[in-house]
């Protein structure tokens, strides 16, 4: 049954609220994440550490996703469940200006990791039940915008303390105000939006999810495992003296911006086209690889920008598709093997390709594009099915 526009125009605002929460959040993650790789150089750590600290701290997150998937459905405590994730990021993310080592700045990066996955898979399930009333695409791409729009402005805030202080440390502290004003938009969302978050009594039928689920869900990790995570991109930008360390948070920032932009837009065609634009998003993203690892520094900007660009497809599209085919009584748990199989499936890939870096970049090159048009290609064949 279609909304009416005062549902719509309800599911809108809450969308847009949980919009601002994850502004925050993620200038306080993104802005972080900007200078990982190079900071961890700076700490001693060798390719292969960060690509392993990169997927580590995913393969943690993934395998408690699946527990508070599975937990937010059981309880129905999406709120509290979704607040304690966002109050960890207060704490660990400024700890690291404090950090004398990589070993103990792979333990907060893992668990700022760990509080995503704790929140993630309640508060998308919080989130899905608004985009059915205004399109998941829509709605999810819109949720993605404003995540990227803090996005920017985090990397932005990073690289003027970075040339200030010509120090990665000292950014970090910062941080802690946009992690604080993250719970407070929450806990202002769920002050003025107390009729979100209640699901229907659970079902019979609702019980199961449908196999197309599972085939969904390996396309997923297959495309996860063969995308490059931007510490390791950067990695080789400033190991092969391709953007300077202060230009490095710019480049992520711009490519914040042109995630938030793409989301949007491959939103709105989602709704219209469904999985055939999820797969044309990836033909883009395969080629972030050969520019970024192979080319000079004019390749390395364009690089960015189709990692962007595949990064902002993903954040409109690979959760609309769960929407659509999993009942709402079961999208905690779908959200949580969802997460959890990506995280999983991202840590392999980011431990692959930090090995192959050390050893034949065209084999890292080689190895992420098969992985992801491998992935574009499954999804073009489900495209019928969840429709």
């Amino acid at each position: 049954m279609a909304a009416t526009p005062q549902e719509r125009s309800s599911a809108l605002r809450f969308i847009v609220c949980l919009g601002v929460v994850s502004l925050f959040a993620d200038i306080t993650y993104e802005g972080a994440r900007s200078i990982l790789g190079p900071f961890l150089k700076d700490l001693g750590a060798s390719a292969t550490q960060v690509g392993l600290i990169a997927g580590l701290g995913e393969m943690f997150a993934a395998s408690l996703r699946l527990f508070s998937g599975k937990l937010a459905d059981r309880t129905r405590a999406y709120w509290p469940i979704t607040i304690v994730g966002y109050l960890i990021n207060v704490i660990v993310v400024p700890a690291l200006a404090f950090v004398g080592s990589w070993q103990a700045a792979a333990l907060l990066v893992i668990a700022e990791r760990t509080s995503k996955s704790v929140r993630a898979p309640a508060r998308d399930v919080l989130l899905s039940e608004a985009t059915a009333k205004v399109g998941h695409g829509w709605g999810f791409g819109l949720h993605a915008a404003m995540d990227q729009t803090g996005a920017v402005i985090g990397p932005l805030f990073v690289a003027a303390a970075v040339a200030r202080s010509h120090h990665f440390a000292s950014a970090f502290l910062g941080l802690g105000l946009p992690a604080a004003a993250a719970v407070v938009a929450l806990m202002l969302a769920r002050a003025f939006n107390p009729s979100h978050g209640t699901p229907a009594p659970l079902i019979e039928d609702q019980q199961k999810l449908p196999k197309v689920f599972w085939t969904y869900i390996a396309a997923a990790g297959l495309l996860a495992c063969g995308f490059v995570d931007f510490p390791l991109l950067s990695y080789h930008f400033q190991n092969a003296a391709l953007a300077k360390p202060a230009v490095i948070p710019f480049l992520y920032a711009g490519a914040m911006a042109t995630n938030g932009i793409t989301a949007l837009l491959f939103g709105k065609l989602f709704d219209r086209f469904g999985l055939a634009t999820l797969s044309l998003g990836i033909l883009v993203s395969v080629l972030a690889l050969p520019l970024g690892f192979l080319g000079g520094s004019y390749a390395a900007m364009a690089s960015v920008a189709c990692w962007a660009t595949g990064l902002g497809v993903q954040d409109a599209t690979l959760r609309s598709g769960i929407s659509q085919v999993v009942s709402m009584n079961k999208r905690g748990s779908a959200f949580g093997i969802f997460n959890g199989v990506y995280g999983v499936a991202w840590f392999i890939g980011s431990a692959t390709m930090g090995l192959l870096y050390d050893r034949s970049v065209i084999s890292l090159v080689v190895f992420g594009m098969v992985a992801q048009l491998g992935a574009a290609i499954m999804f073009f064949r489900l495209r019928r099915k969840l429709q």
